[in-house]
């Protein structure tokens, strides 16, 4: 048989592994929930025990777990025990940038809703607000333990990307940074580390600002921050030198997206700087692992908020956006990773000066 006659085997054995692909999220999904990783975490145990513990049935477990195993999240030991491997201990809680909470979420009302899909795709309204009666964020509001999942969610994807992203900015010029939408404060925390001249305003919703209180206290930063309540649609603090909109943008369409901008516009004194901190998405499709990293990300957010909502854009949609709410691009960078990094001022400072692209390789230690 020649390399000729074995392409279309290989890639119909590929495809399938992408067809059942949903059905070992689902599994890795289950996992978390069951809490197996962290049960593992102390050393390898027998089926038997984690069954009893979980409250599931030992001979389904197994086969589980054994399937699991084959994607290298369990390894199986002699005697029917089961071991954590590295990359399944990233479904334990505390583990370096997390990934149980993205799990749990997936498990629950986020992966519910990609049965929405295919409506979507033929009307392209929100599979999340057809699903369940009304949009993500208004759930979070009126659920808060699928508040704190999410946010431990977030800040743990966060954790990913702040080092490439730090490598990327100078930080120097500033002496107020003012986080829009700043979650926990985990950001704005390592932009203050990193920027020791600085002090920060971290705006969000009351819920979240209580959680970013508890995490900047812990840290020895609250002292540098201010702690403003609020809704980005109708005001941002003032007193700023740098604006962080760190993937704030994505959630929402176009219009809302020139809301938000503009209420930073508003806020912004002349010579303040706007960051806009999101995943750029490539002007065509790709297969390099930033772009694919990138294209599912999209299709999450499709599965969230529709057609029309919140989705990843390319560098030069973005500044379409920025323009529109009277911000001219100053700096662009699409870092190796997929993430972009565009800085922007008021359109009449920003107007003479033309948009400076960086090379991708600025993300690695510049």
């Amino acid at each position: 048989m020649t390399d000729t006659d074995e392409r279309p085997a290989h890639e119909a054995a590929r495809m399938r592994e992408l067809i059942y692909g949903g059905l070992v999220s689902r599994c890795v999904c289950l996992a978390a929930q069951l809490g197996l990783a962290e049960l593992l975490a102390g050393g390898p145990r027998p089926v038997e025990e984690l069954a009893a513990e979980t409250g599931v049935d030992p001979a389904a477990l197994l086969r589980l777990l054994r399937g699991l195993a084959s994607q290298e999240i369990f390894a199986e030991r002699p005697g029917g025990t089961f071991a954590l491997t590295p990359l399944g201990r990233t479904l334990c809680r505390d583990a370096p940038s997390s990934a149980q909470a993205t799990a749990l979420l997936v498990s629950g009302p986020v992966g519910a809703a990609w049965t929405e899909l295919p409506q979507t795709v033929r009307t392209g309204e929100s599979p999340f607000e057809r699903r369940f009666g009304r949009g993500f964020f208004d759930c979070l509001e009126l659920d808060p333990d699928m508040r704190a999942v999410f946010d431990r969610s977030q800040a743990h994807g966060l954790e990913l990307e702040l080092d490439e992203v730090l490598s990327a900015v100078d930080l120097s010029p500033y002496s107020t940074i003012v986080d829009v939408g700043g979650g926990d404060g985990l950001m704005l925390g390592r932009f203050l580390r990193a920027s020791p001249q600085a002090k920060g305003i971290l705006f969000d919703l009351p819920a979240t600002v209580a959680t970013a209180r508890e995490r900047l206290e812990r840290e020895g930063l609250l002292e540098r921050c201010s702690l403003v309540e609020g809704d980005f649609f109708d005001r941002i603090p003032g007193g700023g030198d740098l604006y962080l909109l760190s993937h704030v943008l994505h959630d929402w369409g176009d219009r809302e997206a020139v809301a938000v901008l503009r209420t930073c516009r508003a806020a912004m004194a002349p010579g303040s700087v706007l960051m806009v901190i999101d995943l750029a998405a490539p002007g065509r499709a790709g297969n390099a692992p930033a772009d694919r990293a990138v294209a599912v990300m999209d299709l999450y957010m499709m599965s969230l908020f529709g057609g029309t909502g919140g989705k990843e854009r390319t560098s030069g949609e973005t500044l379409a956006l920025l323009g529109a709410a009277g911000l001219h691009a100053v700096r662009t960078r699409r870092l190796p990773s997929g993430m972009g990094v565009i800085e922007a001022v008021t359109a009449d400072e920003g107007a003479c000066a033309p948009p400076q692209p960086q090379p991708a390789g600025r993300g690695h230690g510049s």
